[in-house]
């Protein structure tokens, strides 16, 4: 083998500050855009991105060659630049500090990606997967 293969998947989710509902119409295919972007530039694939006014979830595949960490940094850090300089006064918009990040097989791969692009409506109609979804209580 002369490269490195990896089937690194993994599923992100991350907060508003204090899960206030700062993700409108207006700004969510932006900051969804600015995710992807990113992603695509650390080598990295974006599978599935979505969500509600106070949340993100994302899939990716992530390269052998990116920490995890770094990966949710620079797509948190790339969302929150891009709202704050051309949506609102600095400092409006901000990600909490932490997330979280589930790896996942690639046989469940179909099942987490639909899961994410139908966020909003599990959220309505309160079929969301517990064990994935951020707690506000533990959020920091």
């Amino acid at each position: 083998m002369h490269r490195p293969m990896c089937e690194l998947y993994v599923h992100f989710v991350w907060a508003t500050w204090d899960r206030l509902p700062l993700i409108d119409s207006r700004i969510e295919p932006p900051i969804y855009a600015a995710i992807a972007a990113k992603c695509r530039a650390l080598r990295c694939t974006p599978l599935a991105i979505g969500g509600a006014a106070d949340h993100v979830h994302v899939l990716a595949q992530v390269a052998s060659s990116v920490a995890v960490s770094t990966l949710v940094q620079e797509m948190k850090g790339s969302s929150s630049h891009l709202v704050t300089h051309q949506y609102g006064p600095e400092g409006s918009f901000r990600w909490q500090g932490s997330y979280a990040a589930f790896s996942v097989g690639e046989r469940d791969v179909p099942r987490v990606r639909q899961y994410i692009e139908q966020q909003k409506r599990h959220h309505a109609d309160a079929t969301i997967w517990q064990e994935v979804e951020l707690n506000p209580a533990e959020d920091g």
